[in-house]
């Protein structure tokens, strides 16, 4: 997808861009009140994956809230409870993603790399950056528009990799100021609004 050949224009990532995009959050009261139960869930009632219902209860409602399209939510929590991932949650380890997102369900190998980013970020936003298919769509048009990375697409599916990505973005539009959670905040908000 090269960004001239698109039919659109987004603005330039720019302080401007990004408070808009995240004034747009503040006032969407589902978006706010949907991010506050799921913080109390991780943060404060349950931040540890070592009971299946807590980690039960995390998973349905970050599905139900994201539809991240998990269609068997028991499976995935059982998976995520058999990984003992909290000391990897609290040193900020990458590899977690592929621990969470390789599962088998029903006999058949799925990769939930979305899910992954998006159960690790709500329990450590500043460390794990969130992927998604808008994410990446907007990431893809600024690194054809202003060059800002070189990557391919398959590349944002390594999570290592996603995350430099990511930061030469915030890098390249001097975008420092902003937490990891602004800056999912605003390419998520700019691909749902641009690529629908």
């Amino acid at each position: 997808m090269m960004a001239n050949k698109l039919n659109i224009s987004i603005p330039r990532p720019c302080k401007e861009e990004v408070d808009k995009y995240l004034k747009n959050w503040d006032e969407n009261e589902e978006f706010v009140k949907q991010d506050f139960c799921l913080n109390a869930l991780f943060k404060t009632q349950y931040p540890k994956n070592n009971n299946i219902y807590e980690i039960l209860t995390k998973v349905t409602m970050l599905n139900v809230f994201y539809g991240t399209n998990i269609f068997k939510t028991y499976p995935v929590a059982k998976h995520i409870l058999e990984m003992n991932i909290d000391k990897k949650l609290t040193s900020n380890d990458d590899s977690i993603i592929d621990d969470i997102s390789k599962i088998e369900i029903n006999g058949k190998k799925v990769r939930l790399y979305s899910f992954a980013t998006k159960y690790c970020s709500f329990h450590n936003p500043e460390a794990y950056p969130i992927y998604d298919s808008f994410v990446e769509k907007v990431l893809n048009y600024f690194r054809c528009k202003d060059h800002f990375a070189d990557f391919k697409i398959q590349d944002l599916k390594n999570y290592s990799t996603f995350k430099e990505i990511v930061n030469k973005f915030v890098n390249f539009y001097n975008l420092e100021e902003y937490s990891v959670k602004d800056i999912d905040r605003y390419l998520w908000q700019v691909g749902k609004e641009y690529f629908k």
